[in-house]
């Protein structure tokens, strides 16, 4: 038996991150001949031998593996904490771990240090120092930093750390994350040099929604440190950043996280500058919350283009986000200009999706052969034109730098189908390029920002894909900063930087939505606790709207971006806001944030106030009933969007459910069952179709291959997810150049259905961390097989399933350690829920799907109906009868040949002639493909 994955607040071994009230523990149990954690041990010291030891919990059953706090335990500033897990299993064996650690950061600490800025400001960036001599041995040696914009810290000309655009993004005039270096190893004896390069990043470059403007939050480059030396004696000498300090300038003579770089490695420094001191609020200072950006992958590019247009174009053969390194041998002076964009049109590069974006890259060789790449921006890419190059093009002197924040990946999804793995790659390369410091809507164009809408729908999906907890609370302590300051309202985009527009439902709904969903995932009670008041003050909010336009239980009134880019109006293009009625949509988000809070209250232990948002939600709901639905529960609001809410949030009692199913199902047969539904709809719309015992439609919708549909995207070449439905034209055109991402991960929710649907590895509300989890998978023959990886924060879970040429369906199982599954058995099998402790388990049976009776005229109509090919041959041959309102319900389990014994057909009717060999080729078509997918 083995401990291993020690984290503190999901993070291996960090160093000086926020740690919230109290360090939450994490681990895993792997090796085990027992199935469950009887009892277990924390121990935490100052030293890795444990003989200062400052906590020891004894052996406590009541220690959970996948989240446990020790309020008890007080931290000091700018200290390192070892602790170890000790584990007593169910079959009485035991374990010790290896020792982990997490150190602080300066905590309560006042910093010696001021904020420092050049005298001299302009556009060429400076790099700001000072030399020091050590004199005496060094124990160890730690570097607290902030720079504004972005920077680089290097001492001695070596790099601090391997992280890239530090600080970050965040709401810059709320708070500021600093970052912690051991820089121990890079101090040498003698004389040493310190040095900050600053770049404008999102601080005080061109960024926001007001593309003219620069200096949102600042105008200044600004750094503030402390080099904090430890000598062997046990003395400290402090290094802080004040006017003892210079700058120099650099090579780098702008930056900008929209238009790219300019370097040129001719220029010299010039004569140190004196810095001067500058007022900024130290008050808002705190230590880093989310990992860092880093080089995560290293890709080749595929080729090189020659264009119509007589261009030299690098394929990378991807849409990734990052730098695009090369390798310099160029004369000095020699000038290279990029420009970098995401689609040929014509065989030619384009960049015009881009908007004001100019994405490039200007450099000067200094005549030494060297890897030159960014340091102050990032580019959404596929393509890179190679405007200037002097000399020549060899793909070995290229490489594709993949950053995005340090993740560890959680999740992985395969199946029979090479079109849907396609689609899971396209899903995950999405949310990497997406994932820069703050998860934004898209990453290449002149917005790049991080719109909670996008956010919370894709939630579920990324965090099967990765551990998003760091990532996500980050995300909501800045949202929760945000709103504060607007008494509740949401922004739209996260952190706001100059978007006015605010409030709007299903965006704002991330304040309620992410953080219950990371409490469910994660199990981390504390996390909720500190979101707990902005999930409060968005209902609250909410309710305030609701009062000013008449106390309705009805938000009327104000500005919603609606169901983005659904396909259910006259001109999709144009009329972006989606055919759902706004005040429907709002409210149904309004009953299902209440219901949230309610359920965060309960959590809590603050009943009174459960109870209270209960009520509040209870009063919503009967509004929404009152006005959207006639008194027999017909939905009037006639969208696959609006019923699929209706569904998803349970707002309908449950004696009119099956009418809402049905009429979605009529909705989709409308659309010749393809999806019209936007962002709102899109994410649910499998899962209701799945929850209403639609799994066929949800599969066909999943492998439908033309516009629009997900397969659509992989049949016209993209590498990731694209805005549009059509973001691409059949003729490879691009549709729309003012608002048209080629990687925009919203519609990847998908992924979320194959994990917990199709895959059927279900998260439970009522047991948050899944240290109790239910396996469900919803399999179809179509699809062949599924294999599917995922690390709960339990442990390790997988799910295989497949259909064999013999009419077997296995299905093979993995819980892990401390976990216990609720299994309910698909494809016919004994219905009743089993559990399943620790192991691996496996099932073989006749599989009740190869079974169904074929296609014919004594096939029950409504089986007719779970076909979309064989409903088209029959509404080809009966059109006055399947334009029937309600057709395939009133035919029900009759079939063809009930219908002609009822004298609905008549016997002699000529359009009968070669119908049962036409519904026949439809299941011996099925037949073939789901023999191709085996």
């Amino acid at each position: 038996m083995q401990i291993v994955d020690l984290a503190t607040n999901h993070l291996t071994n960090p160093l000086g991150y926020a740690l919230g009230g109290s360090p939450r523990f994490s681990w895993m149990v792997e090796g085990a001949k027992g199935r469950a954690q009887k009892s277990a041990r924390i121990e935490v010291a100052l030293d890795e031998a444990f003989t200062t030891l400052l906590y020891d919990t004894g052996f406590d059953p009541s220690l959970s593996s996948i989240c446990t706090s020790l309020p008890q335990l007080a931290l000091a500033p700018r200290t390192r904490y070892y602790w170890r897990v000790s584990v007593l299993s169910d079959a009485d064996e035991r374990a010790t771990s290896a020792p982990a650690w997490f150190e602080t950061a300066k905590l309560d600490e006042p910093w010696q240090a001021r904020w420092i800025s050049p005298v001299q400001q302009e556009k060429r960036h400076p790099i700001l120092f000072r030399d020091f001599k050590v004199e005496k041995p060094i124990r160890q040696a730690r570097a607290y930093v902030c720079g504004l914009g972005l920077y680089t810290l290097t001492l001695s000309g070596a790099h601090a750390s391997e992280d890239c655009l530090t600080p970050g993004l965040c709401a810059y005039d709320k708070w500021l994350p600093y970052q912690s270096y051991d820089v121990t190893d890079l101090i040498v004896p003698g004389e040493n040099r310190i040095q900050i390069q600053l770049g404008n990043g999102w601080y005080k470059g061109r960024y926001g929604l007001d593309i003219t403007r620069e200096y949102h939050y600042g105008e200044d480059f600004a750094a503030i440190c402390e080099l904090i030396l430890t000598f062997a004696d046990g003395t400290e000498q402090v290094i802080a950043s004040d006017t003892r300090w210079q700058s120099l300038r650099s090579c780098i003579l702008d930056s900008s996280i929209f238009d790219g770089e300019r370097r040129d490695d001719t220029l010299l420094p010039g004569e140190a500058c004196a810095v001067r001191e500058i007022e900024l609020d130290k008050g808002l200072l705190q230590p880093r919350r989310n990992p860092p950006v880093r080089i995560m992958q290293t890709l080749s590019p595929v080729a090189v283009i020659h264009t119509p247009a007589g261009e030299t174009v690098l394929d990378m053969g991807q849409n990734m986000v990052g730098w695009l390194e090369f390798t310099c041998r160029a004369p000095k002076g020699s000038e290279f200009y990029l420009q970098f964009g995401e689609v040929l049109q014509g065989g030619n590069f384009y960049r015009d999706n881009m908007r004001t974006a100019l994405c490039e890259y200007h450099y000067v060789s200094d005549g030494k052969q060297k890897a030159v790449r960014p340091s102050f921006t990032f580019y959404g890419f596929r393509y890179v034109k190679l405007t200037k190059w002097p000399q020549d093009v060899a793909l070995s002197d290229f490489r594709g730098l993949v950053l995005y924040t340090a993740l560890p990946a959680t999740g992985s999804l395969l199946t029979a189908n090479e079109k849907v793995n396609r689609l899971i790659q396209n899903t995950l390369w999405g949310q990497r390029g997406n994932f820069v410091d703050n998860p934004s809507d898209c990453p290449q164009r002149d917005e790049r920002m991080g719109w909670t809408g996008d956010a919370q729908i894709f939630f579920d999906t990324a965090a099967y894909n990765m551990d998003v907890y760091p990532f996500y609370s980050k995300y909501c302590y800045d949202l929760a900063r945000e709103q504060a300051a607007l008494e509740g309202c949401v922004p739209v985009v996260i952190p706001k930087h100059d978007v006015t527009q605010k409030g709007a439902c299903a965006w704002g709904d991330a304040a309620t939505i992410i953080p219950w969903r990371l409490y469910v995932r994660y199990g981390d009670v504390q996390l909720l606790q500190e979101q707990y008041p902005s999930m409060k003050a968005w209902v609250d909010y909410i309710r305030s709207r609701d009062r000013e336009t008449g106390d309705t239980r009805l938000w009327r009134g104000d500005f919603h971006y609606g169901d983005w880019l659904s396909l259910d109006v006259e001109d999709p293009v144009e009329e972006r806001f989606g055919g759902t009625d706004h005040v429907y949509l709002a409210s149904c988000y309004y009953y299902y944030s209440a219901t949230l809070v309610s359920k965060a209250a309960q959590v809590l232990g603050l009943t009174a106030q459960s109870q209270s948002y209960a009520a509040l939600a209870e009063e919503v709901r009967a509004a929404i009933l009152n006005a959207y639905c006639t008194p027999t529960g017909r939905l009037a609001v006639n969208t696959q969007t609006a019923y699929v809410l209706a569904l998803y949030m349970d707002i309908l009692p449950p004696e009119w459910r099956e009418q809402a199913a049905h009429d979605l199902t009529q909705k989709l047969k409308q659309a010749d069952y393809h999806l019209r539904t936007g962002f709102i709809g899109t994410p649910y719309l499998c899962r209701v179709l799945t929850d209403i015992g639609r799994n066929d439609i949800a599969y066909h919708l999943l492998l439908q291959e033309d516009f629009p549909s997900w397969l659509y995207q992989v049949n016209m070449g993209a590498t990731t997810i694209w805005e549009r439905w059509n973001s691409i034209l059949p003729d490879g055109s691009i549709s729309d150049t003012g608002m048209n991402s080629l990687n925009h991960y919203s519609y990847g929710s998908i992924v979320q259905w194959l994990y917990q649907y199709a895959a059927g590895i279900v998260p439970l509300e009522e047991s948050p961390g899944m240290g109790r989890f239910a396996i469900a998978p919803h399999p179809d023959p179509a699809i062949g097989w599924m294999q599917a990886r995922y690390k709960a924060p339990s442990g390790e879970i997988t799910v295989a399933w497949a259909y064999d040429e013999a009419g077997q369906f296995s299905l093979e199982v993995s819980v892990p350690f401390g976990a216990q599954a609720t299994l309910t058995l698909p494809e016919g099998a004994d219905s009743a829920p089993k559990v399943l402790y620790a192991g691996q388990y496996r099932w073989q049976y006749p599989a009740q799907s190869a079974q169904k009776l074929p296609l014919d005229l004594d096939t029950p109509v409504l089986e007719i109906y779970r076909h979309p090919r064989a409903v088209k041959v029959l509404e080809a041959a009966f059109p006055e009868l399947t334009g029937m309102m309600l057709f395939d319900m009133f035919a029900g389990q009759r079939s063809l040949n009930d219908l002609i014994r009822d004298q609905f057909i008549a016997p002699d009717d000529p359009r009968l002639n070669g119908l049962p060999q036409a519904l026949s080729a439809v299941a011996d078509e099925k037949v073939a493909r789901q023999k191709r997918t085996r």
